[in-house]
């Protein structure tokens, strides 16, 4: 019979052999999203000719929580009179789809491990139950502003220098809206189906959202809902699979960019 001190050794080895497995599914769980952000990156130059092809739009536009909306909330863009033309939209990033040359709009937010916002908790991990994506983009006065990587994602953030721009692998939490790279793209990802909303994401990121105000930026807030004009408060818009959402601050107006969804998006 083993002595009271071989039990004891025999249990500390035990309890090491468990934490080197569960260190090693840890980076194995890493290098798989830092490797997936990689061949989404390296299918940019096929998303670009498929951007090209179709005009910048998406077969999904009308998809997701588009029956949320009624017809008051949309109207033509037609009514809104001239659109200015959008410039270059920037350069493929890490997740396939382009990144704006501009500032932030705001740094990037996030609750901390344990807390919940508006019912959206910051959780260790990624929660897949529910798993869609949305694009924003933000103009102030006529000039393009980045959504910043890391929104959702409690530092210290892990970011992964990819050949196409930033990704955030991880970080001491993860609210289920997060972003992980300077491309606009919001990831939904909740162990709960549930509708939500672009004030959601701003709560989350800890910014003010409204009629007069997008994070720092003051002036009347035009909106716009897989290319069409959106009527009323941007905080009630509904987020979802390939919806996209612009906003514009102030004066003049851009067209509403469209972009084509990569795979894995």
């Amino acid at each position: 019979m083993a002595s009271r001190k071989e039990q004891k050794e025999a249990a500390r080895q035990r309890r090491l052999e468990a934490e080197r497995a569960e260190a090693a599914k840890a980076t194995r769980t890493r290098n798989t999203r830092i490797a997936g952000a990689l061949a989404v990156a390296a299918v940019g130059v096929i998303v670009g000719v498929v951007i090209a092809t179709h005009g910048g739009s998406s077969s999904s536009a009308s998809s997701g929580p588009q029956a949320a909306l009624t017809a008051k909330n949309l109207g033509p863009t037609s009514a809104l009179g001239h659109l200015a033309k959008a410039g270059s939209p920037g350069a493929k990033g890490s997740e396939g789809v382009a990144v704006p040359s501009a500032p932030p709009l705001a740094p990037a937010g996030s609750p901390q491990p344990g807390q919940s916002v508006d019912g959206i908790q910051c959780q260790t991990g990624e929660q897949t139950l529910f798993h869609v994506h949305t694009h924003l983009t933000v103009f102030v006065d006529g000039k393009p502003r980045q959504i910043p990587y890391g929104v959702g994602v409690a530092p210290p953030r892990q970011v992964q220098r990819t050949a196409a721009g930033p990704f955030v692998a991880s970080g001491a939490c993860f609210s289920w809206l997060h972003t992980h790279a300077p491309d606009g793209i919001v990831h939904i990802e909740s162990p709960v189906k549930r509708q939500y909303t672009l004030g959601n994401f701003f709560d989350v990121w800890g910014q003010p959202l409204g009629p007069n105000q997008v994070g720092p930026a003051h002036g009347p807030v035009t909106a716009f809902y897989n290319g069409q004009h959106y009527i009323g408060n941007p905080k009630d818009i509904p987020i979802g699979k390939h919806v996209q959402i612009q906003l514009d601050v102030g004066r003049p107006l851009v067209a509403p960019e469209q972009i084509s969804f990569p795979n894995g998006l």
